[in-house]
Parts: structure tokens; sequence; C-alpha cells
């Protein structure tokens, strides 16, 4: 046998993969290689980090091919390692070749990546964790009638196979449902092939849950142990005016007690168990209600933007501890709260094309700037996370104490503003603008 030393990923690698794997060596005193191995009939529209030692590219819809492509690494690989959604179909394929190495199972990711068939498992295993929810086809008088005697009103649509709250809406009564799901038939089929959506297109409908939103991410282990990360509280855009759920605002730590983390955890154990996952990190959403903690999804991988989000308020290396527990060696998950971090994602209040951008420079003179991503820039289009949009721009900030970091996201909040065009009928434009006239509005245009 070879030295196993290769660590696989699946579709992508993330920056920094390298450095954070130099790091995972230099704690386990092993020196890894990084590979990357994607589909040869799609143009890899990732970019591949520097330092990635090998890069593989094959026909993953071909046995053969995935076979002559590992061969020469067959027995050097320890893990292989997903990260995002749309890049399982992949690891699903390579699975199969990989039978030495400890991942989840292929049955296992399918329940995990697909909404519907994780409504049912969470169903199968505690009812208690999950809405009602029912699956539809059309948008006929007949369906909305089952909606409303097996889920009831409000409800959430939301497609199977996708990610990043595209294509959900949340309805309060038969005419709004009626034109939600009209839409979403219209559109669905397009958006599942621009966002790598996986399985067939087919849509959810779920009861809509008042309540928190938290998050957590979880190392699960070959025999079911699991170790949490600590808890995310999330604010979506409809929390604070959207009509739309993406993830507004995301902070860390929390504010929760001793009682309340156990129970989450204790609900994310379940969720994991109902979907038979192993060897794997998972991203759990979850929902504080009057009822009890319940599960909104779990994901088969790291949150967004959480590897920053806890080593800089916990010193967790978040994508080293992503390939430990693939080798069944135990994360490193230090307890000290080091400071606080919030990301923010902001997006237009109203589709259109961006026309005014104010106040980035300003935010990056905040005491808590950590770092910022823009998206957009003066022409582009604003679209809702719902109809596919990304957001204008993302931003990190961190302290040390939180009452500053309060303060600056006060500060943020009130120093940008968004600003876009749109065009009606007869070529006349109407314009939309984020600068508020009280603070509740600035925040909403966000």
């Amino acid at each position: 046998m070879k030295h196993k030393n290769i660590i696989l990923y699946a579709g992508k690698i993330p920056e920094l993969t390298v450095e954070n794997v130099q790091k995972l060596g230099q704690k386990t005193r092993r020196k890894h290689r990084v590979a990357l191995i994607y589909d040869s009939k799609k143009k890899n529209p990732f970019p591949i980090p520097e330092g990635v030692d090998i890069v593989l590219s094959c026909d993953l819809d071909s046995d053969e091919a995935i076979t002559k492509t590992l061969l020469p690494y067959f027995e050097e690989i320890i893990a292989v390692v997903v990260r995002g959604d749309s890049v399982v179909p992949q690891l699903q394929k390579i699975i199969p070749h990989l039978p030495y190495v400890k991942t989840s199972t292929v049955q296992s990711l399918k329940w995990a990546t697909d909404k519907i068939a994780m409504r049912q498992m969470f169903s199968y295993y505690d009812k208690t964790i999950t809405p009602p929810f029912t699956v539809v086809h059309n948008a006929k008088k007949v369906t909305l009638k089952k909606i409303e005697e097996d889920v009831g009103f409000p409800v959430v649509v939301k497609p199977a196979g996708l990610a990043a709250s595209l294509l959900v809406s949340v309805c309060f009564h038969e005419e709004e449902l009626e034109k939600v799901l009209k839409t979403t038939f219209r559109k669905i089929r397009t958006i599942y092939k621009e966002a790598n959506g996986r399985g067939e297109p087919s849509v959810l409908v779920e009861q809509f849950m008042e309540g928190e939103m938290y998050s957590v991410d979880a190392y699960i282990g070959s025999k079911g142990n699991i170790s949490f990360c600590p808890l995310v509280h999330v604010k979506t855009g409809r929390s604070i005016g959207f009509d739309d759920f993406f993830g507004y605002q995301r902070i860390t730590p929390t504010t929760l007690n001793k009682e309340d983390i156990e129970e989450a955890e204790e609900v994310a154990t379940r969720s994991v168990y109902s979907l038979r996952l192993r060897s794997t990190s998972a991203h759990i959403e979850l929902l504080k209600t009057n009822q009890g903690w319940k599960v909104i999804e779990v994901g088969p991988r790291l949150g967004g933007f959480r590897h920053v989000m806890y080593i800089k308020s916990f010193g967790i290396n978040h994508s080293a501890n992503d390939v430990l527990i693939r080798t069944s060696e135990k994360p490193i998950i230090p307890k000290k709260v080091l400071g606080h971090t919030a990301v923010f994602q902001f997006f237009a209040k109203d589709e259109g094309v961006l026309t005014k951008l104010t106040g980035i420079k300003k935010a990056q003179e905040l005491r808590s700037f950590f770092s910022i991503e823009v998206n957009k820039k003066l022409g582009d289009r604003c679209l809702y996370a719902k109809n596919g949009g990304k957001s204008v721009f993302d931003i990190i900030l961190f302290n040390k104490d939180r009452s500053e970091l309060l303060a600056d996201i006060r500060r943020l909040e009130q120093m940008v503003e968004i600003e876009t065009e749109t065009r009606s009928s007869g070529n006349n434009t109407k314009k939309t603008s984020s600068k508020p006239k009280k603070v509740a509005t600035k925040i909403a245009q966000k």
C-alpha cells in the first residue's frame, strides 16, 4: 500500500484550501497533497487556487473514465471532500469508486440535497422536528385545495433541488399561492439549469413557521458521533422587510443560554440521524419557535462564511476540521470566545439596474471592518435572491467587544445607500432608492 496523503476535492476547491491543509499537516504532523476532480463535460466555472497538487477531469457519467482517472492515485486518497450543494452530484458519482475512503453514502447525500426527500426522511424519523408539507406539480385549483387542506396557510413554496433561497416564496392566501406557483413552474427549469439544480425540478409546499432563525455546523464521524460548532444567529431578508429569504445578517456568538443550545443540538442531531449522514460536515438551519426547535434544512457541507466566522470568533479552523472528520480524526474545537463576528449580504430594495451605490468606502473605515466583496457595479442588474440574484456586496465585521460591533452595525446600516432604476412601459423609467426616511426603510433596502 502506498502512503495515503491525498485529499480529493470534488467539483471545486475554495480559496485558502491549500493554506488550511498545510496548517492541518502541521497539527497532525502529516504532509498532505490537495487534488481536484471535476466533470470534463462541463466547463469548470470555479477558479483553481495556486498550490493545488493534482488537477483531474473526466466524464463523471462514465465508470470507465472515473476508474482510469483515479487509478494512479487510488491507494493514496485518504479523504474526499465536497464544498457546496451544487457539486454534491459530482461527489455522488465518485463515491462508488473509492470504497476504502470514509464518506456518506450516495443515498444519504441524495436525501440531504433534495428538499422533498429530506422532509420525508425527517417525517419518518421524527415528525416533531419538521412542519407539515406536500409536493405539487402544477397550479390547478384541485392542487390549491389540497395544499389548504393538508398544510394550511401561510405556506412556503420552495423548489426541491435549489439552494441560496432561489424561487423561495411565502404565501398567505390562495390567490397569492396560485400566482407564485404559476411563476415558479414557468421559471423552474431555466433556473435549475443556470444554478446547477439537483434532480428533476419539483416543488415543495410546507407550513410557514414563525420564529428566530439560527444555524449550526457540525462534524459527523463514521460511527455517528457528532461535534457541534457554536450556533449562529441569522436574520433573513424577510425579517427586515423584504419579500425574500436571503441571509441578511449572520452573527456569532449568540445570546442563547446553555439550555437553548443543548435543545437546539438535540434537534440537530435527530435531523442528521434521519438523513443517515456520516463522515462529513453538515450545515443545519433551525428555527426557534413557541413549539420548540424545528429544522429548516440540512446540507452535507460547510455553511456559507462559516470558516471566517468560526476562526475569527473562536479560533476554529473549520476547513481543516472538514478534512479531519473524513479521516476519522477528532476535530479541534476551541471553546474560548475571541470576539464577535457579523456577516452582511446587502441586496437592492427593488429589482432593476444599479444606478447608485454609496457607503462602501466609509464602511471600510469602521473599526470593526474585516473584509468586503463587491458583486455588482453600476449598470449591473439587481435581482432578488428568490429570482436568482446575487447580493450587491457582502461585508464581514469583527470586534472583540460585542457592544462596539453592534454600534458599527448600526453605522453600517445608516451609511449604505443602494439605488436602482426600473424601466416601465413606454420606456419611462422609475428610480427606487435605499436612502431611508427612517431606520427600518434603510435596513430593508439592503
